[in-house]
């Protein structure tokens, strides 16, 4: 029984015509555990099959991530241009091509692969291995993995299952099923350490992330009738707590975890007048990637995000305008259930 029959063999295919070719493994700006995680993985089995490999960020991998990544090779932007080196891009977890950051779509503007879960995804490479039913884009990867009889080896299995773990909220969201678990198996039976993963990701907080968190607690607004809980985190507050925009990882589920609320929102402000906003909900009835595609964003139906360059008062009223009008078609669908 094969995990991805289908994309197992487009995978197989990619490989064959990209034989000979150097490859540069992008992820998105702003990495979080899934994108860090496929692309040590990707970028390992690649290795060991042969190919000349990189990994390449717009932004560093950040501190609690670290430990997936010892030994490997991540460039950033400037280091790539440096190189000039002809690779083959393959994106993972990448929504679509603008999410890699402006300068890098230009250095590969044609992607040759496309590694992806989510369900804004359209298809923009040349191959294009998007399964939006799957949690991670490292649950992708491993299943491949697996079906085609890759090597994969303790660190590759460390950073697949990690990605798992992140981006199922600890095997907690709607997203979580039962081919996770048996690929999270799979991958702890070829080394990965699920106890590492625990502590390096949620028992090495730091101070200046603690005093994030107080901001944004101290914040939350509650909305369309206590259904939506929105935070903001206004500029300056990475300056004045010693921190850097990776560190509002997780900050948003907060929101979301207080009873009887759907949805919550973080909203950063950015001094250049700008926004960012993360959206996450209970429910994917509420297609927050449909909300976000309003404001030019995408993610997943639970999960979502965007950048603004309008200015959070602007931003606030039209999208809580959105969230209401989202919540009443959900309201009158399950009244007609």
């Amino acid at each position: 029984m094969k995990f991805y029959p289908e994309l197992s063999a487009a995978f197989a295919r990619l490989l064959a015509t990209l034989a000979g070719r150097k490859i540069a493994v992008v992820g998105h700006a702003r990495p979080d555990g899934d994108c860090i995680g496929s692309q040590v993985a990707l970028a390992r089995v690649l290795g060991a099959a042969g190919f000349d490999v990189v990994c390449v960020n717009a932004d560093p991998v950040p501190r609690r991530l670290q430990f997936l990544s010892p030994g490997m090779t991540f460039l950033n932007t400037d280091a790539v241009l440096a190189r000039g080196e002809d690779r083959a891009a393959i994106l993972v977890d990448c929504a679509d091509h603008q999410r890699v950051g402006d300068r890098l779509k230009v250095c590969f503007p044609q992607p040759a692969a496309n590694i992806d879960h989510h369900l804004s995804n359209i298809g923009y490479a040349t191959a294009n291995l998007v399964d939006s039913g799957s949690a991670a884009t490292c649950e992708i990867l491993a299943g491949m993995f697996l079906d085609n009889g890759l090597a994969v080896d303790a660190q590759a299995a460390q950073a697949l299952y990690t990605g798992i773990l992140t981006d199922t909220g600890q095997f907690r969201f709607n997203s979580t099923s039962r081919r996770c678990f048996v690929l999270a198996g799979e991958l702890v039976a070829r080394g990965a350490r699920p106890t590492e993963a625990g502590y390096q990701l949620y028992e090495r907080e730091s101070l200046g992330k603690l005093q994030l968190l107080q901001r944004f607690l101290a914040s939350l607004r509650m909305e369309c009738g206590g259904r939506v809980c929105v935070g903001t985190l206004a500029d300056g507050s990475f300056a004045a707590t010693g921190t850097s925009p990776e560190d509002t990882e997780g900050l948003v589920d907060y929101a979301r975890s207080i009873d009887g609320v759907v949805i919550g929102v973080l909203i950063e402000e950015r001094s250049d007048g700008g926004i960012k906003a993360s959206l996450r909900a209970k429910d994917p009835d509420y297609r927050l990637d449909q909300i976000a595609a309003q404001f030019n964003g995408g993610g997943h139906a639970c999960a979502a995000g965007l950048n603004l360059k309008t200015g959070a008062a602007e931003f606030h009223g039209r999208l809580l305008a959105a969230l209401k009008a989202q919540i009443a078609v959900v309201d009158a669908q399950k009244r007609a259930s």
